[in-house]
């Protein structure tokens, strides 16, 4: 098990053949066109369509996601059944909050180093325009007498008791984006971290800035083209780009926003936060013996995978906890990584994470390091943008930034990536992925 620890998936090499992704959709105050299967569905049909096997011939698939509906409790299940595998091959589900996707991968690859799998489908999806509107435990209480009562002098008794306050709603995203253990939402620790680091509102905008610039560069250049299949909803409108892009924005915009989670007095607004997005990304994962048998295409390598925990206070960090070792397993530093997606949950988050490493005291007492780790070259960061301009579906966003890493490799010529993202629990995940030189 160390020599595994060290060595990654050592037993068998891992190997990314195609992904694809749809394009990731703002939530506008309404649920939006598509259910979570729908946008796994539409993701994964072209992208199966194109690979010289059938979907039958898959050993499995593995789905991220953190709020499936009601009806979509297995979704793994139920998007391979919906693109044709057939009922033989596995589907099944997988939840590390914001990792869920990243946990697909990490699972699939696993599961092909240790000899089990050859090929399978793995990713992850997210409606949270649709997450459920929720009746309060008063409300239940109440309606399960009402169904209880018998007569008329019974149900008369029921409805006396009716109060205003048994209306009143529960937000489920709201419910499930804070933290039951230190009572925290994930924006209020990002302000811890802004305050733990001396981040300002101002390094926090301009870092916003920077990341709708980087995708509006990279969407006018045509550069992800490749990863993006468009998706038609019921009305026959065609969504081909990721549409939380704000081209308009500016300093001043930014500027005039309230802070959204330590009001009056924090810096963390909607403009320097990740969106609320609909999406969903899937990889095709497959061993050396795969990719000769179907003569595939070979992207890159998925080389090992890191978890980490810490205080859920200062879950954004997570990236830091889980990154590190990752390279310290590999011999590496961080500028020896051509290409970093640090997931953009929070502007102050990924600030949070960069200061961390050049902070020796930080390194010293929370990593175990001699001295700091350096610098992250801005140049090799999140170079098309990041959530804060085309969104964060929790379940789909940790296969995306594995995917992207890949093509950006493809397209620049790198050799190495690392794709990492904190975890809402106190949590981070981190994977290392090489393009193939042999």
């Amino acid at each position: 098990m160390a020599q595994q620890r060290r060595q990654g998936y050592s037993r068998r090499a891992v190997y990314v053949v195609d992904g694809s992704r749809t394009p990731f959709l703002k939530a506008k105050d309404r649920p939006g066109p598509f259910a979570a299967a729908d946008l796994a569905v539409a993701a994964g049909r072209p992208l199966l369509a194109r690979q010289p096997f059938e979907p039958p011939e898959l050993d499995e698939v593995i789905l991220g996601c953190v709020m499936p509906s009601a009806d979509e409790a297995n979704i793994g299940r139920i998007a391979a059944l919906r693109l044709g595998c057939g009922d033989r091959v596995p589907g099944w589900t997988v939840q590390r909050n914001c990792a869920s996707g990243m946990q697909a991968l990490d699972c699939a690859a696993r599961s092909i180093a240790d000899g089990r799998s050859q090929l399978v489908l793995a990713g992850g999806v997210e409606a949270m325009s649709h997450a459920p509107v929720l009746l309060s435990e008063a409300m239940v209480a109440w309606l399960g007498a009402w169904r209880g009562a018998r007569s008329a002098g019974q149900r008369a008794r029921v409805l006396a008791r009716l109060r205003p306050q048994h209306f009143r709603v529960i937000i489920g995203l709201l419910r499930g984006l804070t933290d039951p253990v230190v009572g925290l939402s994930m924006g209020q620790t990002a302000e811890n971290l802004a305050y733990r680091f001396g981040i300002t509102r101002a390094a926090m905008d301009r870092f916003a800035l920077e990341s709708h610039r980087r995708l509006a560069e990279a969407q006018d250049a045509g550069r992800l083209a490749e990863e993006i299949e468009p998706i038609f909803d019921a009305t026959g409108r065609c969504h081909d780009a990721d549409d939380g892009l704000r081209r308009d924005s500016d300093p001043e915009k930014l500027a005039r926003l309230r802070p959204v989670f330590d009001r009056p007095f924090g810096n963390v607004t909607a403009g320097n936060s990740a969106q609320i997005t609909d999406g969903a990304a899937w990889l095709i994962l497959a061993s050396r013996e795969a990719v000769r048998r179907h003569r595939l295409p070979v992207l890159g390598r998925i080389v090992d995978c890191s978890w980490a925990a810490l205080d859920p206070a200062q879950m954004g960090l997570g990236p830091v906890h889980a990154s590190t070792p990752l390279l310290q397993r590999h011999g590496l530093g961080l500028q020896d990584v051509d290409c970093w997606e640090i997931n953009e949950a929070f502007a102050a988050q990924v600030l949070a994470c960069l200061a961390a490493w050049e902070d020796e005291d930080y390194c010293r007492t929370e990593l175990g390091l001699e001295g700091a780790l350096g610098a992250l070259d801005p140049a090799r960061l999140n170079v098309d943008g990041g959530a804060v301009a085309l969104g964060h579906p929790v379940g789909a966003t940790g296969a995306r930034i594995v995917l992207h890493t890949l093509r950006v490799l493809e397209r620049t010529g790198g050799r190495r990536g690392v794709a990492t993202l904190c975890i809402g629990g106190g949590q981070g995940g981190a994977m290392l992925v090489e393009r193939d030189a042999g």
